[in-house]
């Protein structure tokens, strides 16, 4: 029995319920998130849901009804707790489950417990109003916000010993972090402008003529919106190649997860690829019947072997935002 699943099968009852508060909390609000991690073992599951449970709990402090200074101070007391958690002050009984959990998780998997802190700084820049006029101002929050996640994620997920290029873990799980959040905003670009938000680029937004945002259900006169988005989802299919070279290096389950989660947002790209205009007049997604078909190829290893048989040789060097 491996340590992971012996501690799992021996502890406490105050643990236990913490985890199953976080799994219930994912199971409600994660959607796309869940298809994924119900395809762990046991171990992995708590884990990755009580990382979900923090996380959701920093952005909904940011997409809250709170004023920015609250705000801010609820995230600084957010960031005062994952130092508790750091630093193993968090007992087995304390009233908070999301800490409970995460501090076990902590405890059982080698993760990055800054990538919470990173979390937390890109939410600060959507309280602060942060805008971005280039492609590397939007990179660094989405490598807080999503890249953090990713890196978080492959902590618990871990390598599988033997694999090649497995130095390189880390940096994969990042940029498939960056794919699935520029899908995200490409998805959500109405909602967030009704929220007074703009997450693309300045410059990418003045090439195409959209400088004047996205307000209704159909785009600005004059633009070419259409232009737009082929233009960012080409961008987020070259980080999804990038990203998806991850697979091979993780076990069985764990590159089923990565492969259902990421290849969920991978088809939804592929959707706003087609009707570019579908994002002004409303959410975009998948039927529940198509992510289980995502959720059940991932299972089979299918975009694992063709993530192995795409890589090519290393570059000599390479980018890091």
């Amino acid at each position: 029995m491996s340590r992971t699943v012996e501690a799992i099968a021996h502890a406490s009852a105050p643990v236990l319920a913490a985890y199953r508060y976080c799994e219930a909390v994912t199971g409600q609000q994660a959607r796309n998130f869940a298809y994924g991690i119900r395809l762990l073992p046991t171990g992995k599951r708590q884990a990755m849901s009580a990382l979900y449970a923090f996380s959701r709990r920093v952005d909904d402090i940011g997409d809250g009804p709170l004023d920015p200074a609250a705000k801010e101070q609820r995230l600084e007391d957010t960031r005062a707790l994952l130092g508790r958690i750091r630093d193993g002050e968090i007992a087995e009984d304390d009233t908070d489950p999301v800490a409970v959990a995460l501090a076990d998780t902590a405890r059982r998997f080698p993760l990055p417990l800054g990538g919470l802190d990173e979390l937390i700084d890109g939410v600060l820049m959507d309280v602060r109003g942060r805008t971005y006029e280039t492609w590397d101002d939007l990179e660094t929050y989405c490598r807080c916000v999503a890249g953090a996640i990713g890196r978080l994620s492959l902590g618990i997920f871990g390598t599988v010993p033997g694999a090649p290029d497995t130095e390189r873990a880390a940096e994969y799980a990042d940029t498939l972090g960056l794919a699935l959040q520029l899908t995200n905003i490409l998805r959500d670009v109405r909602e967030d402008a009704a929220n007074g938000r703009t997450y693309l680029p300045s410059d990418d937004l003045a090439k195409f003529g959209c400088s004047a945002g996205f307000h209704g259900p159909v785009p600005p006169p004059g633009a070419d919106f259409t232009g737009l988005v082929h233009f960012e989802v080409r961008r987020a299919r070259a980080l999804f190649a990038e990203g998806f070279k991850l697979l091979p290096m993780l076990d069985r389950r764990s590159g089923a997860c990565v492969a259902a989660m990421a290849g969920i947002y991978h088809r939804l790209l592929g959707r706003i690829a087609a009707d570019p205009e579908a994002v002004l007049r409303g959410r975009v997604s998948l039927p529940g019947r198509e992510k289980a078909f995502v959720a059940v190829r991932g299972l089979s290893g299918l975009d694992a072997r063709a993530a192995g048989r795409r890589r090519g040789p290393r570059p000599a060097a390479r980018r890091r935002g």
